[in-house]
């Protein structure tokens, strides 16, 4: 998904092609789009600018003739040259080269558009994963913050575990969980994400294998392919994880570790069963197969509570359990946390300080004072009350409209409906075609190359009569395609 925030002027005596030839003219000279990147499709360009897709073929045939570009059938149009080239005898840097080659690998194609076109105005979010503004409590926060400002706190670099204050009020916060975690076992981190990147650095090494539920939120992102891991699903059920492929999987695939989101999982929303848990946990431990439990939409229930955590019933150190305040107060705040045991959580520090020294020590102070007043404890009341009003109203919206497009369950808690299409349709051109309309989704094959009929559908973000236009328009689309 292209953006830009350049658009030609039509007044202008100069023709607007004209004016498009300047603009990329300008990118390329500036060094900011460089040999081999490579340039909008005519069509994308033409509906960023406002203009004629025959206007961009213009631009890019006298781009084309000068030299500066270069179209072939199947791999788009890149730039092949720049002005300083043309006239010197050293060409500059290929940084297209270095990027490729670079450690760190980039997003898939659709999470980097999905990425960019969260920022697009008046875009209806219909997979967004995290708060609405409006479920943030920013009336509390603020307050949260002034009261602050009449305390004594320090504003430096903190110790490398992060606040003792804070891991203390998580300490204590953990014990209603069934979790008995010292501080000195707790990991401050900015988000799970970081905390999977700790992991994915400084306890696994490359062509280690990595066992995942099959669809999961591991594979919509690169942290751990990025250290040379590999990712391999493990089926689910309407219990979670089908434990009972454990054994076989971590034999034949050589699997290093488990990655389990066990409560409202993300994409499906399932919760994993009491039993399923329990023999989980019991296998893992025959196995000797490490787990992390990424636990951050734990506390998003609605009509009850999930079952307690698998580090709530860990005796021998086998689980690294993950929260966060991400999903449940303020994705702004960057408060996350690692338990474990102390020899991995000492390594995972010194690894995290190498890495930015140390999470924001004025998110971590409002962190201790969310948890020590109370404030989080009833913010949590509400937040399940709005988000519960939220399923409900998505969900007969979808009975309106989707009753013989999709199938879908009904979720007990967190952010997602998974939404099965009955239709074979592409589901990228499903993607491209609700973009252009305004509509941004979150395709199933981001989770899982073969979950091709499926949509993370979240009513968490966008707003209800968002959703009720969105989803009502996406039905049409859907039935469009179908044809």
């Amino acid at each position: 998904m292209f953006t830009t925030d350049w658009k030609p002027n039509k007044s202008s005596p100069v023709p607007v092609h004209k004016q498009i030839t300047d603009f990329i003219k300008g990118k390329i000279a500036n060094g900011e789009w460089t040999i081999g990147y490579k340039l909008p499709p005519q069509r994308t360009l033409a509906k960023a600018l406002g203009v004629n897709r025959s206007t961009v073929v213009t631009a890019y045939e006298e781009l084309t003739a000068e030299g500066l570009i270069q179209g072939k059938s199947g791999s788009g149009t890149r730039v092949t040259n720049n002005t300083w080239n043309l006239l010197a005898t050293t060409p500059p840097p290929d940084w297209r080269s270095y990027v490729t080659f670079g450690i760190h690998k980039p997003n898939l194609p659709t999470i980097q558009e999905i990425n960019q076109a969260e920022f697009i105005p008046n875009m209806i979010r219909l997979g967004t994963g995290e708060l609405s503004p409006t479920l943030i409590p920013v009336h509390s926060m603020k307050e949260v913050i002034k009261e602050l400002s009449t305390k004594e706190i320090s504003y430096g670099y903190g110790e490398s575990k992060g606040l003792m204050p804070l891991r203390e009020q998580i300490s204590k916060y953990l014990m209603t969980t069934g979790i008995q975690a010292s501080p000195s076992s707790i990991l401050i981190v900015s988000g799970a994400l970081q905390a999977l990147q700790l992991i994915s650095l400084g306890l696994l090494h490359k062509g280690s294998t990595v066992l995942t539920e099959k669809p999961s939120y591991l594979h919509s992102i690169n942290v751990f392919q990025s250290a040379g891991i590999r990712l391999v699903g493990i089926p689910m059920d309407q219990d979670g994880m089908e434990a009972n492929y454990l054994s076989h999987y971590k034999k034949t695939h050589k699997g290093a570790l488990l990655y389990s989101i066990p409560s409202f999982h993300n994409p499906t929303g399932t919760v994993m069963s009491a039993e399923r848990r329990e023999q989980l946990l019991k296998i893992c431990q025959q196995e000797q197969l490490p787990i992390i439990e990424d636990d951050v939409y734990r506390e998003l229930w609605f009509n009850e509570q999930p079952p307690k955590p698998l580090k709530a019933f860990d005796k021998n150190g086998l689980v690294l359990y993950l929260g966060s305040l991400s999903k449940s107060l303020s994705p702004g705040l960057r408060i996350g946390w690692i338990v474990g045991p102390e020899p991995v959580i000492d390594h995972l520090a010194d690894i995290k300080m190498q890495t930015d020294y140390g999470s924001s020590s004025l998110s971590q102070w409002a962190a201790v004072e969310w948890f020590s007043s109370g404030l989080y404890v009833q913010h949590l009341i509400e937040l399940r009350n709005e988000l519960k009003i939220r399923r409900d109203f998505t969900l007969n919206i979808l009975n309106q409209y989707f009753s013989d497009l999709a199938e879908w369950g009904e979720p007990r808690g967190g952010f997602y409906v998974w939404v099965r299409l009955i239709p074979s349709i592409s589901i990228r051109y499903l993607f491209e075609t609700a973009l252009l309309e305004g509509l941004l989704l979150n395709p199933g094959n981001v989770y899982d190359h073969q979950a091709e009929q499926y949509l993370r559908i979240s009513y968490s973000f966008a707003s209800l009569a968002e959703l009720e236009y969105g989803l009502k328009r996406l039905a049409t689309i859907i039935k469009q395609i179908a044809k």
